[in-house]
């Protein structure tokens, strides 16, 4: 295994042990019943393993590449079928564990965060769309971007700068963007604070989403102007390109298009799991380099 990825591994184990799941209630030591062979934390560092090395979009050689090769480190993985059970099972304490690594990165006390949505398709075919058991939960949407229509959800991302994700969700792309976003806002109101400003592009332009922002939240919503209103901002383009450059690590590193799911429960353990992947590999980088930081600031002094 990369070095690198060896130690992430390590040290995210070390914090979802400790301190994570504990505080999330999620301690099984100190509950009654046979021990699992895989423990959460285990799990947890498996899902970020897959997602963050190369080749491994296919869950079923996955766990055999895991079973092969992370035996010594992960002497617990069960066959696919229970490694997809215990993953589908996890999808929401994956989501708590997102936002305690945002919480845990110095950037979680940044005033902007960046907010955006993009297509996750989960079918090509007429067929795919007729016997899919997201069949009444996805629908056709249309990609600005690529100029091309699909058939599967919406992913919204609220994020820090360098996009750790704060909050999230997927949605039917027949849903207005808006109405979407205002939705999860209310639902993870406490994690916007006072003075925080949502920078978001044209489409999520509207007097009553803008008002909700600001009497309910107390954000501030930025975005770039509109040619048919006065105005108020600039366009904002390099900033809006950081949350592109999020979207592109999710599809081009992470696969987010290929995530291979058929029901419900498991897309949104998918794709809780690919971001979980980026939120770890974000959170790394910030612990990897504070004790640089503080070497600096002692010799300041």
């Amino acid at each position: 295994m990369n070095p690198k990825l060896n130690t992430l591994l390590t040290t995210l184990y070390v914090l979802l042990t400790d301190r994570i799941l504990p505080d999330l209630g999620y301690d099984r030591s100190s509950k009654p019943g046979r021990k699992a062979a895989l423990s959460d934390a285990e799990l947890l560092c498996l899902v970020v393993a897959q997602h963050l090395l190369h080749g491994h979009s296919s869950e079923s050689r996955w766990v055999r590449y895991a079973r092969t090769h992370l035996r010594e480190r992960f002497p617990g993985i069960p066959q696919q079928s229970g490694y997809n059970k215990r993953v589908r099972a996890a999808g929401t304490l994956i989501s708590a564990v997102i936002t305690a690594l945002a919480r845990d990165t110095e950037s979680w006390h940044e005033i902007l965060r960046l907010l955006d949505s993009t297509p996750v398709p989960c079918g090509t075919s007429r067929e795919t769309v007729k016997r899919s058991d997201l069949a009444g939960h996805a629908g056709y949407g249309y990609c600005a971007s690529h100029s091309r229509y699909f058939w599967g959800f919406r992913l919204y991302l609220i994020s820090t700068p360098e996009g750790m994700p704060v909050i999230w969700g997927l949605a039917n792309p027949k849903l207005g963007e808006r109405e979407v976003t205002e939705a999860l806002l209310r639902r993870d109101h406490h994690l916007v604070r006072d003075g925080q400003v949502i920078l978001a592009d044209k489409g999520f332009a509207g007097k009553d989403f803008e008002r909700f922002i600001a009497e309910d939240l107390g954000a501030n919503l930025v975005r770039p102007d509109r040619k048919d209103e006065k105005p108020r901002f600039r366009k904002f383009g390099g900033i809006r390109q950081w949350i592109e450059s999020v979207f592109d690590t999710l599809k081009g590193q992470l696969g987010l298009e290929y995530h291979g799911a058929r029901t419900l429960d498991g897309l949104y353990a998918r794709v809780a799991s690919k971001l979980l992947a980026l939120a770890a590999g974000i959170w790394h980088n910030w612990k990897a380099n504070e004790p640089r930081k503080r070497s600096l600031t002692a010799y300041d002094h």
